[in-house]
């Protein structure tokens, strides 16, 4: 090339473009895979640590994800300052474009920031019997926006998870073992005694029944049209609605046998004969 027909001095040149360009991208084009190769080692050693604390694999995907991507985008913005460009006008763009996001997205978000709790605290898990947001049933699954359950009537509910976190969780499978309250009506003419006996025999006979605590037969309540004992022995949580409901019918049967009178509320009309 003639440089002087370009009127250019070529040491010119260089010393004011080239040199300066060059050393620039060089500079930019270090920063971008050296700082590619940070964010790389920070993602998989916060991954590591997720790991180490026994995190879900989901979560744990999910948060490397997000932070490898952040912080990819200021490995390139910190390159693209090294090259002279203004990143000012770049940062108040993604800022912006963040903020519109999280607007347009605030309920998946509120339902994501849910999950994220659900999973680090754990209040239930994967085959647990619970009630959430009003529902009762067994986990199915925990996603990062929902919550799935089975009902004992086999229905799935899909719960959102702001939902279920805003809300009272109940978990009656967290606690090994589970107290089963009963109450049973005499009549006031049976014999009180005699009750109480029997529903301590046949509780403790039961195999189910714990021992340690021991099973409470006490006079609940002396009600409008029944003497009401309450009946209190401990079970597994497994064993809870099998004793439950086998009680409810040899109770029936046993009173009946023993002549001991389960009533009914009864209502007495007194008229009276006008003259």
């Amino acid at each position: 090339m003639n440089w002087d027909k370009l009127n250019l001095d070529p040491q010119l040149l260089w010393a004011d473009y080239i040199l300066p360009w060059g050393t620039q991208i060089v500079l930019a084009i270090v920063v971008f895979f050296v700082g590619r190769m940070i964010a790389r080692a920070v993602t998989n050693g916060t991954r590591k640590v997720m790991e180490k604390a026994s995190l879900e694999p989901m979560l744990v995907n999910f948060l490397s994800n997000i932070i490898g991507s952040v912080l990819l985008l200021l490995v390139i913005v910190f390159s693209l300052s090294q090259l002279g460009v203004d990143t000012t006008s770049l940062v108040a763009l993604l800022g912006a474009a963040g903020l519109a996001v999280g607007l347009a997205l605030k309920d998946s978000l509120s339902h994501f920031a849910a999950g994220v709790m659900l999973i680090l605290f754990r209040p239930f898990k994967v085959g647990d019997f619970c009630e959430l947001d009003g529902n009762m049933g067994t986990v199915e699954q925990i996603t990062i926006l929902h919550t799935r359950l089975k009902t004992p009537d086999n229905k799935v509910i899909t719960i959102p998870n702001g939902n279920v976190f805003s809300g009272t969780m109940t978990n009656f499978s967290e606690q090994p073992t589970r107290r089963v309250d009963m109450v049973f009506g005499i009549g006031y003419g049976s014999d009180l005694l005699k009750a109480k006996n029997i529903l301590e025999e046949m509780v403790n006979a039961d195999e189910r029944v714990l021992k340690d605590p021991a099973p409470v037969v006490k006079v609940h309540e002396l009600a409008d049209s029944s003497v009401n004992l309450i009946c209190r022995p401990w079970v597994n949580s497994a064993d809870y609605w099998g004793l439950y409901w086998d009680m409810m019918e040899k109770v029936k049967l046993r009173f009946d046998e023993e002549g001991i009178e389960i009533p009914f509320p009864q209502v007495s009309v007194h008229m009276e004969k006008d003259d």
